[in-house]
């Protein structure tokens, strides 16, 4: 793993992490309300929050490993990138990443260069939409 010193990337600031995070939630939980319905979305007992959690991991994996990015990310421009050569990451690397972010724990646990143990156990660095084009800032 590369040293922090070393990280080819400039990793992206944790406020656009979590308008991007919040955009994901609300996207996912809108989904699971179309299908489920407000009222047994709402219902006590409802299995609704975990649909959403559900919904969640597979929309930030599948959009990930084929786009660069969550539909939160991409909103705020954000993309993930592998530390090792600045890609796309492959289905179960972005799957297992998507994993620990839902777990809570891993994001909040992060290194000086802000990438959190969900980045680090993938080898993935969260970047501006300008850091993976290559552009300057």
């Amino acid at each position: 793993m590369p040293d922090p010193a070393s990280l080819p990337y400039d990793t992206a600031s944790w406020g656009r992490r979590v308008v991007a995070l919040l955009v994901d939630w609300f996207a996912s939980t809108l989904v699971v309300v179309f299908f489920m319905g407000w009222d047994d979305y709402a219902r006590t007992g409802s299995p609704g929050s975990l649909y959403v959690l559900i919904v969640f991991v597979l929309e930030s994996a599948v959009l990930t490993c084929t786009v660069g990015g969550s539909f939160g990310k991409l909103a705020t421009r954000l993309r993930v990138v592998r530390v090792d050569n600045g890609g796309r990451l492959d289905p179960l690397r972005s799957l297992a990443r998507s994993i620990l972010v839902a777990l809570v724990i891993p994001p909040l646990v992060f290194r000086p260069d802000r990438r959190g143990l969900h980045d680090i156990a993938a080898g993935t660095a969260t970047v501006t939409l300008q850091t993976a084009t290559g552009q300057t800032q």
